[in-house]
């Protein structure tokens, strides 16, 4: 009879150690204060021309992508998939990847 009263005490003692509050205080992160620097700048450039606007994406200051949005016409990608300086052109970012799909249940 003892037993099943003890391992009760036990259970709820573990849950109510587990439930209790930790004494450190949450991770907070810096703020910037002050103006931006060069570092925090941007990695989009929107370059506008007489025939439409072309969007550069850098990362780490190299191309790696362009966005042409020609003045008539669908906007279309340039991408450099290989990183070697030769872009490949793309009409969207569509990868065309289609993952099956089923309904398991509907409410």
């Amino acid at each position: 009879m003892r037993s099943p009263i003890l391992i009760t005490l036990l259970l709820f003692y573990g849950l109510a150690a587990a439930a209790a509050p930790s004494d450190r205080p949450p991770e907070l992160k810096p703020v910037p204060d002050g103006a931006p620097g060069p570092d925090d700048a941007p990695a989009v450039t929107i370059k506008p021309g007489s025939q439409g606007r072309v969007i550069e994406y850098r990362a780490n200051g190299k191309l790696y992508m362009l966005k042409v949005i020609p003045r008539v016409g669908k906007p279309y990608y340039l991408i450099d998939s290989r990183g070697d300086g030769q872009f490949a052109r793309q009409d969207s970012l569509d990868s065309g990847m289609r993952p099956p799909m089923w309904v398991i249940k509907e409410f």
